[in-house]
């Protein structure tokens, strides 16, 4: 098991929660493809999974318009393949926004794909809905699994659309806490602080409300007459799934990730539920840099889905008695 990752917070977070694995905390342009020779020359005996999510501004639907030729991280999905050049690893597995597909103005996807075909891949592409396995968010992705040693199917989805998984599943039992409080025994159970102006308004917000419950008076002058965006300011829902996490999920003003009833936004600790990572998996960084981590991340119980479908594809056939 190995990671790399150019953020040194989240290399910090890895390397605390996985000890015994390997990391590379670079620029994964400024690493040698022979790097991690060392490392899979002990284990070349059992198949190999590559996994890659590139960084997913530059194509999500929430940044508006189309990314920019020059972003230098339109790229950086490209440098997977290299290693899988190199490696030949037996699967592989791609995760992102669906606008990583759409872009015209990147071709990132089109050239990664086409090398795959190149390199002898069967690979497969959806866009899915996370809370299709578990996730209790309203979280579409794109996902790409690849296998070198015969097709690899999706798995079957273990939750069917009118029976998601709930903000009240994950966060209910979390004790309550204050704007700008931090527990003192739950990891990461952490709240950032609000204004006043913030907190009369909030306390102004109903369940699964938003800036539309508040009186005029309490309106930010770019809402006064637009009629938009009415997620920000707001709170979740207890028994719906959430909205999808981004690297702002702590933040009332940027989303609905106000707590259903308690007068602040989510703690890390809450958000990282909601991407179904357990209690032990603690982050390391400040307030922001933690809840980046957690926007950015795979949600746990996806990963776990089809790592286990790749599992399965390599397993054995059981042995069947004689007749």
């Amino acid at each position: 098991m190995a990671g790399i990752d150019n953020d040194p917070d989240a290399a910090m977070t890895y390397q605390a929660n996985f000890p015994r694995a390997a990391f590379w905390a670079d620029d994964i342009r400024a690493i040698p493809t022979t790097a991690l020779e060392p490392l899979l020359s002990a284990t070349s005996r059992e198949p190999l999974l590559f996994s890659a999510c590139a960084p997913c501004q530059p194509y999500s639907r929430q940044r508006g318009g189309s990314p920019s030729p020059s972003d230098e991280r339109l790229s950086l999905l490209l440098e997977l393949t290299r290693f899988l050049r190199h490696y030949q690893p037996e699967f592989v597995f791609l995760e992102n926004v669906p606008g990583l597909k759409h872009s015209v103005s990147s071709g990132a996807y089109r050239a990664f794909t086409t090398e795959l075909t190149a390199l002898g891949y069967d690979y497969e592409a959806q866009e899915i809905e996370c809370g299709r396995y578990g996730v209790p968010q309203v979280r579409t992705r794109l996902v790409l699994i690849g296998s070198r040693i015969g097709p690899v199917h999706f798995p079957r989805p273990t939750h069917g659309p009118n029976a998601f998984a709930t903000v009240r599943d994950w966060i209910g039992p979390y004790e309550p806490l204050a704007a700008g409080e931090t527990h003192p025994t739950i990891p990461n159970h952490r709240a950032a602080a609000l204004s006043d102006l913030n907190l009369t308004r909030i306390r102004a917000t109903r369940e699964g409300g938003s800036w539309r419950d508040w009186p005029k008076a309490l309106l930010p002058d770019c809402h006064r007459d637009f009629a938009g965006f009415s997620d920000v300011y707001g709170r979740l829902r207890w028994d719906r799934p959430s909205p999808a996490l981004t690297t702002r999920c702590i933040s009332y003003s940027n989303g609905r990730y106000g707590h259903p009833d308690q007068d602040r936004a989510l703690s890390v600790r809450e958000a990282a539920a909601l991407q179904t990572f357990p209690m032990d998996f603690v982050f390391h960084g400040s307030l922001n840099s933690t809840a980046r981590q957690v926007g950015n991340a795979v949600p746990v119980l996806l990963a776990q889905r089809f790592g286990e479908a790749f599992a399965a594809h390599v397993a054995p056939e059981p042995v069947r008695n004689a007749s």
